[in-house]
């Protein structure tokens, strides 16, 4: 048999039941590897109820820097859960490694012979050793982390100082815990011949500025920087830990040094339309306020997002994508809601959407959007995903100015509305779409007007003729024009050689790209790249499709979202751009987005016979 030999190159997968705290001692593995200076993509892929289902996390570690999810084949499984073993040891990779608890005698009929099976007796160790079920439950996570860690040669002493600070200030912990990773270690050591061929060491040329962190965690440190004070929320999968985390960023960096008065409100309301609601309400006054939600609570609060868009109030809206329709699939990623944000509310609406691809991309948007907001005096809605907002990633570290203005937009002070002899809030004064407002209270007697979401002339006083109606929606249509030159603009990454092909995509599916790339080059296929960051669409996005022979649109949903709305707005031909669709759940794959693009490509060519070169021959 031919063993997997590796070396900083892997993918464990760890199979566990869903409550049982195995994401914890997960993440310490995922942890170790980034102190050895490693490019590391964990993906905790969990189901929607709380505990007893089975549950999975993936960790990728790359020197070469692929973070993008491999497939469902894993070099090395860990398999702790007897509902799922047999998919478990059909998801090892020929030649990889499957970790078990043998304390209950294995099936001959599930033995494969092309992988090495390693059993040890978890269960029966926890047994002798714990007389409490919880801390039996809890201690086997930690004894198979020391188990891996003598097969894949990791230093003993890393896991040792992760533990120490896991659990500094909680010293009654680090020595039961070290002692469980001892067991495991050296049960293994007793069992097999350690190392295996897969293992690790310290990387050669590590980032040392890199960090590990969710990009949830990401958007509220960013909304946090971007000024925001007041938030209106209701709890949903997988957004909920955005508020949860911009609550502890505030009680440590809103709170007044002097009196200790908490200089920030967090209001959880009964439902999504009234959390948006609130923001509005905030925003209305004069601060600068969001909220955040997923795919249901987007189609609640619809409505409101067309009130803000017509009475032009600045509002953020941190979406954190997953499966749907419906309810759908609450811990799963998708990109699921393009069309429902971009068009949100009744009418002709049309909003502005970010799209992060990275930790650091949602800290440094979750900041932007809020002058975006102002200066555009529209709702911006950051388009992050589950994948993104629930996983640590591998990223580049955050930065901020302390000399950097707030860009709070057309906003007119008392001594500036002196001035005017008759304000109007919808008078499009510099013809760019976008009018003069005030904040309530900013002046005695001018400045005030009736915000409403019913139609009205240039001066906010109710009316229905049809001829003011369009003036303002003509006007509103200018300013959406402007945005283009104001929000992200797309990032365009060439190829050395010229490029009949290019591949447009947008938000996490970035994470695998450069293996995508690396893979169509080893088939003879080089491509070029734009990244989409912002809608509106800036007219590089037109400029670069017309560019070339064949242009692949890459969704992570069923109805290649982006390809329609790059049709609609820039009244391309619909034949003139390829879907490349994913909609199962989990991360892109680079291999299923090469896998289309040949396919395309073979499938495209007038007269050609399709390509003879297969996934196998390209990696």
């Amino acid at each position: 048999m031919k063993m997997i030999k590796s070396v900083n190159e892997f993918v464990v997968r760890f199979a566990n039941v869903n409550g049982t705290g195995s994401a914890s001692a997960n993440g310490l593995f995922a942890k170790a590897m980034f102190k050895l200076g490693l490019p590391v993509s964990p993906k905790n892929i969990f189901p929607s109820n709380i505990q007893g289902m089975p549950t999975f996390y993936e960790v990728r570690v790359s020197e070469k820097g692929y973070m993008g999810r491999r497939g469902d084949l894993a070099d090395i499984v860990v398999a702790m859960n007897g509902q799922s073993i047999v998919g478990d040891i059909q998801n090892v990779m020929p030649g990889g490694y499957l970790v078990y608890d043998n304390t209950r005698k294995l099936d001959p009929a599930l033995h494969r012979d092309d992988i090495t099976m390693i059993g040890i007796p978890i269960t029966e160790i926890c047994l002798r050793e714990y007389q409490d079920p919880k801390q039996r439950m809890l201690f086997k996570n930690v004894i198979y982390i020391g188990a891996l860690a003598a097969l894949i040669d990791l230093e003993f002493q890393i896991l040792v100082d992760l533990i120490s600070k896991q659990f500094k200030g909680k010293e009654k912990l680090i020595a039961p815990n070290i002692h469980a990773l001892e067991m495991g270690y050296q049960n293994v050591k007793s069992l097999v011949e350690c190392p295996i061929g897969i293992r690790v060491r310290a990387a050669k040329n590590p980032n040392t500025e890199a960090i590990l962190v969710d990009g949830n965690a990401a958007a509220a440190l960013g909304a946090v920087y971007g000024g925001a004070t007041v938030c209106g929320w209701y709890p949903i999968t997988p957004s909920t830990s955005v508020i949860e985390n911009f609550g502890t960023y505030c009680d440590r960096l809103r709170i007044d040094p002097v009196d200790g008065t908490k200089n920030f409100a967090i209001m959880q309301a009964e439902d999504e339309l009234s959390a948006i609601g609130i923001a509005i309400g905030g925003a209305w006054n004069g601060c600068r306020s969001f909220t955040s939600t997923s795919g249901p609570g987007i189609s609640l609060m619809s409505e409101f997002l067309g009130l803000a868009y017509f009475a032009e109030i600045p509002i953020v809206l941190i979406n954190i994508q997953r499966a749907g329709p419906s309810t759908g699939m609450p811990t799963r990623t998708q990109q699921s809601d393009v069309l429902s944000c971009a068009y949100a509310s009744h009418g002709d609406t049309k909003q502005v959407l970010l799209f992060p691809s990275s930790p650091a991309e949602c800290f440094e948007m979750g900041a932007d959007a809020f002058d975006f907001a102002e200066r555009l005096q529209t709702p911006v809605i950051m388009m992050s995903d589950l994948n993104l907002g629930m996983n640590d990633h591998y990223s580049r570290p955050f930065t901020w100015s302390k000399k950097r203005p707030y860009d709070r937009g057309k906003v007119l002070n008392a001594e500036q509305l002196e001035s005017i002899e008759k304000f109007g809030r919808y008078l499009d004064v510099d013809g760019d779409g976008i009018c003069y407002r005030t904040i309530p209270g900013a002046h005695p007697t001018k400045g005030a007007y009736f915000t409403r979401g019913t139609s009205r002339d240039a001066f906010a006083i109710y009316t229905e003729k049809g001829e003011e109606y369009v003036k303002n929606m003509d006007r509103l249509t200018r300013k959406f024009k402007t945005a283009e030159n104001i929000i992200s603009r797309p990032e365009i990454t060439k190829s050395k050689t010229k490029a009949r092909h290019a591949i447009v995509y947008y938000g996490t599916t970035d994470e695998a790209m450069s293996e995508t790339v690396d893979l169509l080059a080893k088939a003879g296929v080089v491509v070029d790249l734009l990244r989409i960051r912002a809608f509106p669409f800036h007219s590089d996005i037109d400029q670069f499709i017309g560019d070339y022979e064949q242009v692949f649109v890459v969704d992570q949903n069923r109805d290649a979202q982006m390809k329609t709305l790059l049709v609609n707005e820039l009244a391309i031909a619909p034949n003139d751009l390829h879907p490349i669709c994913n909609y199962d759940g989990l991360p892109i794959t680079a291999e299923f987005i090469a896998q289309k693009v040949m396919a395309l490509q073979a499938d495209s060519a007038p007269g050609s016979k399709k390509s003879k070169a297969s996934m196998g021959e390209m990696a």
